[in-house]
């Protein structure tokens, strides 16, 4: 049964690594490059590393840093049309699966309430914009690559859509759209989206890390967890991940 959502709302806000989608997108989005030749399978290997600590552990601003940057390198010299079309093969060979059935039903709660939904990410927009229109979510803000005649040059287009920056974004979208953010909702799994759930009048924290489960208690937040692999035993999960993510990386170098 899905958790009631916020009534009376004028838009909902989003975020998407284990909150809409389980896992780092940024790591299936590496995974969809490295299966058509972007890089190599040390390159692979340090993402997939850096996604299993983010499944187990939440967030870490140097590894999102270190994912980062990889991925303008990588990108740097293709179209973005190149790069959108990549976007949506990636959603339907790794994201679509990893959709949370709990967090879509709050969203799609808010949307037959006529309120509009939001996906805020710091992943690509590009990402972003595949995953939003695929749950038939009104839009998505996401970190812009720069692009100079169509061609990405490996270089971001303002700040990553992190932390205060997300925030900075959804403040922006609601002065433009005419949104009363003290009659707005926001979801996320992070400490790191702070700034974004204490300035909405509805914060609701989904999946969250220990930190944020920490300051949801202490301030009353409802809190809802959708991962089973939380609700079985901690290890066992962990290993469970670990066997997929080694699994994973070595199949996709073995059909290459």
């Amino acid at each position: 049964m899905t958790p009631p959502v916020p009534p009376g709302v004028d838009a909902a806000f989003f975020d998407l690594d284990n909150t809409m989608v389980r896992g780092a997108s940024m790591f299936y989005f590496a995974r969809g490059l490295a299966a058509r030749g972007f890089f190599s399978r040390r390159e692979l290997q340090r993402f997939a590393r850096r996604a299993l600590h983010f499944t187990l552990r939440g967030e870490n601003l140097g590894h999102l840093g270190e994912i980062r940057e990889l991925a303008l390198a990588f990108v740097a010299g293709h179209s973005s049309e190149q790069i959108r079309q990549i976007g949506e093969e990636v959603y339907d060979e790794h994201v679509e699966a990893r959709v949370s059935a709990g967090t879509r039903a709050l969203a799609r709660h808010h949307l037959a309430a006529g309120a509009p939904v939001w996906l805020v990410t710091a992943a690509p927009v590009e990402l972003a914009d595949v995953v939003a229109r695929r749950l038939g979510l009104t839009g998505a803000l996401g970190t812009v690559a720069e692009t100079v005649d169509g061609t990405y040059t490996g270089r971001l287009r303002g700040e990553p859509l992190h932390a205060q920056a997300k925030a900075d974004a959804v403040r922006a979208l609601a002065a433009r759209s005419g949104f009363d953010l003290a009659r707005c909702a926001a979801y996320s799994d992070s400490a790191n989206d702070l700034p974004l759930l204490s300035m909405v009048g509805s914060p609701v924290v989904v999946n969250p890390d220990r930190v944020l489960r920490r300051h949801a208690g202490a301030h009353g937040w409802p809190v809802h967890e959708f991962r089973q692999w939380q609700r079985a035993a901690r290890w066992s999960a962990r290993a469970g991940v670990l066997a997929v993510g080694t699994v994973a990386v070595v199949g996709l170098w073995r059909r290459r």
